[in-house]
């Protein structure tokens, strides 16, 4: 099934506006209305027509039928009568008359029309299933419809002759069922013009009657299109609002107060990310000058010529090596909070194959266990941005893959260009990111081996991958992570040259 397109019983699809829905509902009860109207109206008329008709048989009795009784031949006395009456009948061009005698049909004519162009009645060929049907026809009831193959549909009574026959007097339904087709014709042109007016019309009103709720959704899809995760935030204007009787008014007050509270709640989580930015900036530029005192007087003391008992020279030892971390802890916290608080990076053509070149020299001298290559065009491979945070970028992918790496490891290092972005990758065929840290990989303090960093027994404090992040942001860039065992890719996209 196509996404959006909802289907009811039967695979019907219906329409999935709202605008849409009121409008082929306004249609489907005009048109319901108009089938009743119309039904009803077919039906009585039928049904007066055929009463007419009724009435109109019973007025001509038997008198066509009777005087097909000798078809020509001697007459009796007492025949006399039935003589006169058929040199005298005057019956309605297309009168059906039959004579039945002990259930068969003996004579059976019509009276010509115009177009038959006669001057006596014409003669019926009935078939088998004609004669069954007027011998099935009872005597003195009600009329009844009967269709005869050559004469079509015709409203029909019998009645008891004088000799023990029956006689059969029918009038044609065409005029009758014309008129009713006519109608029937009449009906459809006139309410379908209807529906399509109501319907063009039903649109025009549902649109203008919406109007209001389809401003509140275009401000909730301005609203939606905003990036909300952080930083300061301006909500486009309100949705106007309409009578707040009107139940589309009432949505519109009451997005409106949503997005009220929303931007409150908005301000307020900028206002305590600035305080916590500038804390975190304060903080790490204050930390800077006592850790660097720290560790400058435990290397002092460890260069001390006199005789120093080895539990205090491995303290010493420690806390220089801690100092130094912190150090480094201390200096990537504030370049995080310089690149939150948006502070602008240099922009300065980059060689981006020099930086790659050293920086794999440099993880090759830290990390002569593992495998280091290269992939790089013939031609350099040039950037715009700060040379030495995009050396950092580089630093600590690379310290990432040395050490989340077993000894052995292949790592690779290649940069592509194409027309819309420049691509650095960092791929080895380690072990690979554990699955349930890969979605925060790129947020600070997330660490792969919690157990073997926790309790100060080393490792880094999980700021590198936010930096790498942050730093391609920063150039306008992004940076992703493709891993699974045995294959792991960093690739950090920055704009061409």
């Amino acid at each position: 099934m196509r996404r959006g397109v909802r289907r009811g019983p039967r695979g019907l699809r219906w329409p999935h506006t709202l605008r849409a829905r009121l409008t082929a509902g306004l249609v489907v009860l005009l048109a319901v209305s108009c089938a009743a109207v119309g039904v009803a109206a077919v039906i009585e008329l039928d049904g007066f027509l055929t009463g007419r008709l009724d009435q109109q048989l019973t007025e001509a009795g038997t008198q066509f039928p009777a005087s097909l009784e000798h078809n020509g031949q001697t007459l009796t006395d007492h025949d006399a009568d039935d003589r006169e009456r058929g040199d005298t009948r005057r019956q309605a061009p297309g009168t059906f008359g039959a004579r039945l005698v002990d259930g068969t049909v003996t004579n059976a004519a019509v009276v010509p029309t115009d177009k038959d162009d006669a001057t006596t009645d014409l003669k019926v060929t009935l078939t088998a299933r004609d004669r069954k049907a007027l011998a099935a026809v009872p005597v003195g009831s009600t009329a009844r419809t009967l269709h005869l193959s050559s004469l079509g549909g015709y409203r029909v009574l019998a009645s008891a002759g004088r000799d023990g026959d029956v006689m059969i007097t029918g009038l044609p339904l065409e005029s009758a069922e014309a008129t009713v087709h006519r109608l029937e014709a009449v009906e459809a042109i006139v309410f379908g013009a209807a529906l399509l007016i109501a319907g063009f019309a039903g649109a025009l009103w549902v649109r203008w009657s919406l109007r209001p709720l389809s401003r509140v959704a275009a401000t909730a899809t301005r609203v939606s299109e905003l990036p909300l995760a952080s930083g300061e935030v301006t909500l486009p204007p309100r949705a106007p609002e309409s009578d707040p009787r009107s139940e589309v008014g009432k949505v519109a007050g009451a997005f409106n107060r949503m997005l009220g509270h929303v931007e409150d709640a908005l301000t307020h989580r900028h206002a305590s990310e600035e305080r916590l930015r500038s804390f975190a900036a304060d903080a790490s530029h204050e930390l800077r000058t006592p850790v660097a005192s720290i560790r400058g007087h435990a290397e002092l003391a460890l260069l001390h010529p006199d005789p120093v008992p080895p539990k205090v020279t491995r303290a010493l030892e420690r806390i220089a090596a801690e100092s130094a971390r912190m150090g480094v802890m201390v200096d990537e916290m504030l370049l995080l909070a310089r690149l939150d608080a948006g502070r602008p990076l240099e922009r300065r053509p980059v060689d981006l194959t020099r930086l790659v070149l050293d920086a794999v020299a440099d993880a090759r001298a830290a990390g002569p266990d593992h495998r280091w290559t290269l992939e790089l065009p013939e031609e350099p491979v040039a950037v715009t941005g700060d040379a030495h945070r995009l050396q950092q970028v580089l630093a600590n992918l690379l310290a990432n893959a040395r050490l989340h790496t077993p000894a052995g490891t292949k790592v690779t290092v290649g940069v592509g260009t194409s027309d819309r972005a420049t691509s650095l990758t960092v791929h080895d065929d380690g072990p690979g990111v554990p699955t349930e840290i890969q979605p925060g990989v790129f947020e600070r303090f997330t660490r792969a081996d919690r157990r073997r960093t926790e309790g100060g027994g080393g490792g880094g404090a999980g700021l590198g991958l936010s930096i790498v992040a942050a730093v391609a942001e920063a150039h306008g860039g992004s940076v992703t992570l493709e891993s699974h065992p045995g294959s792991t890719t960093f690739t950090v996209q920055l704009p061409p040259g």
